[in-house]
């Protein structure tokens, strides 16, 4: 039996021992309304995942704008929308921030996602090679 159970253990730590890290949620907000989150700290590589529905779509819209903090300065514009949909956005630089989402009739839902380098480069566009 303990026989059993110590090649039961060894064998799992020799499968998750040799797994990298993975992209590790940060943070995550939703709502209905315009709003500025909580402040967050994250570190690079990082991407903002966001999704947006509506039952009003000829009517909806959503902003989300990118703050240092805990100044609240303005550090870029992550996305702007008429339309429902999801999207990424890849951030090259960690730090201390907070979103700024201006909503018009939308849900929404945000995460903050840390990545490692090898995950970063799956969403880097790729330069389009010559035929």
């Amino acid at each position: 039996m303990k026989t059993n159970l110590l090649l039961t253990l060894l064998i799992t730590g020799l499968v998750f021992s040799g797994t990298a890290p993975a992209e590790q949620l940060v943070r995550e907000f939703s709502g209905s309304r315009t709003m500025e989150t909580a402040v967050f700290e994250v570190e690079a590589p990082w991407i903002i995942d966001w999704r947006v529905n509506s039952e009003f779509e000829e009517s909806m819209g959503l902003t989300i704008v990118l703050l240092n903090a805990p100044a609240g300065t303005h550090a870029g514009t992550v996305m702007k929308t008429k339309y429902r949909g999801n999207g990424v956005r890849l951030m090259s630089e960690g730090g201390r921030f907070s979103l700024k989402v201006d909503a018009v009739l939308a849900n929404w839902t945000i995460k903050v996602i840390e990545l490692t380098a090898a995950e970063a480069e799956l969403y880097t566009p790729k330069e389009k090679g010559l035929l």
